[in-house]
């Protein structure tokens, strides 16, 4: 049970940012794109792979399994068995887990594992009553009978359900997931000020990334059915700065809030694959890893205060094995709002949060700002819920190798009220 588990590889596609309308790709079209590319570049064949396991949120009708359809599609065939799962915001770290789970008991040896969602295409729905008159209309008999449904129809049946707004909204609370960034912000006195500080340094840090080619090894182009190259994550602004998003109206609480949409995560597509492997595998097809996730943790927690998420499931993760916050070198916390990054940072600083939360003696201690999302995060780059978790256990990795770095943790808070967290190590 305690075989370590090997990140041989890992590729993604750009996040794209959706522009109200369906984007270019369908979710199986980007996780597709995304782990072809990464199995071409793989000494052995896709037929191979033990197993395929795909996190998403919001798969389409059409594509329910996803991760068996996108295995085929990468061309793995008929026999390599392949699944999907979902635990919101943190599915594609889940699929990693998942992955563990069963390499550590033996049944798989090589593992792709990841997360995709294409925001921008969760449908517009019908509402309940345009649905009822629907089913009476086609149940009706006669002339009569229909005409007499007509004269009971309102226009206001004709008004859509915003399929993506019912996701985001807890449905035991009742709380959109900005609402319960609004109350992190609340709780812990967080700003706006502070908000669209961090914002903004969110982008000038994907910004600097772009430039310096730190996502080069990780991208993978995409090209659409037009021909279009989309080549880089394009939710990047130049133009986030702090004075200009403080001119952003609050949009969860419009009257006493302080979460806008720029000191939100974007509404995104895209996917992330990583290829796990055991050492048997690393062996058998002379493989070298990037790193090893050495351990992972989940938490579960109030649905109002999900954004804390992190909190509760890295700082167990770290005691079991000995570990204060300092002696992480990259840290990538996914950032679903400003205000709950900010959050979770004060939270490891205050001693009777720790005291009372997480039964410590007294504070777990401040997180070095130049080890935390050193490359921008979520409100730069995106956050395709689905995607997400493993785009950050893939890119601390790459962190690490850059900086030389050792130890990392990847966490993010979940939708519903959870959090999870892994850390990893380079060889």
């Amino acid at each position: 049970m305690n075989r370590p588990i090997y990140v041989v590889d890992g590729a993604r596609t750009p996040f794209l940012k959706s522009r109200n309308r369906p984007g270019p790709f369908a979710a199986s079209d980007l996780a597709t794109d995304a782990g072809r590319a990464l199995l071409l570049r793989q000494p052995f064949l896709p037929t191979e792979i033990d197993e395929v396991i795909l996190g998403c949120a919001a798969p389409s009708v059409d594509e329910v399994n996803i991760g068996r359809v996108a295995a085929l599609r990468m061309g793995c065939g008929h026999k390599v068995q392949a699944w999907t799962v979902m635990r919101n915001c943190a599915s594609g770290m889940q699929a990693l887990d998942s992955a563990i789970d069963s390499m550590r008991v033996g049944r798989s040896e090589l593992v792709l594992a990841g997360g995709v969602d294409s925001l921008s295409r969760v449908p517009l729905l019908l509402s309940d009553a345009m649905v009822a008159w629907l089913s009476s209309w086609y149940a009706a008999k006669g002339l009569g009978a229909r005409a007499a449904l007509l004269t009971q129809f309102k226009i206001g049946y004709l008004a859509p359900v915003v399929g993506l707004m019912k996701g985001l909204t807890d449905p035991v609370v009742g709380l959109l997931m900005g609402q319960t960034a609004e109350n992190l912000a609340y709780r812990f006195g967080i700003s706006r000020a502070e908000m669209d500080t961090f914002a903004a340094q969110s982008h000038a840090r994907a910004l600097a990334a772009q430039r310096d080619g730190h996502f080069a090894r990780e991208l993978v182009p995409v090209y659409d059915r037009a021909g279009n190259v989309h080549a880089a994550d394009d939710g990047v602004r130049e133009d986030s700065t702090p004075a200009n998003l403080a001119k952003l109206r609050p949009f969860f609480d419009r009257k006493y809030g302080n979460v806008t949409a720029g000191n939100s995560s974007q509404v995104t597509d895209g996917a992330a694959w990583l290829l796990l492997a055991t050492e048997e595998a690393l062996a058998r097809y002379r493989l070298t890893p990037m790193g090893r996730i050495v351990d992972s943790q989940w938490a579960a927690l109030d649905p109002a205060q999900m954004g804390l998420g992190p909190v509760y499931a890295a700082t167990p993760m770290l005691q079991r094995h000995g570990l204060a916050i300092g002696d992480i070198d990259a840290w990538e916390i996914n950032e679903a709002f400003a205000a709950q990054i900010l959050a979770c940072l004060t939270a490891w600083q205050d001693d009777a949060f720790c005291r009372d939360e997480l039964g410590l003696a007294a504070a777990f201690g401040a997180i070095d700002p130049e080890k935390l999302n050193v490359d921008g995060g979520a409100i730069a780059l995106g956050h395709p819920v689905g995607a997400s978790g493993a785009r950050i256990v893939m890119h601390v990795l790459d962190v690490l190798a850059r900086t030389g770095g050792k130890r990392g943790v990847a966490a993010i808070c979940i939708g519903g009220g959870q959090g999870g967290a892994m850390l990893v190590e380079r060889p």
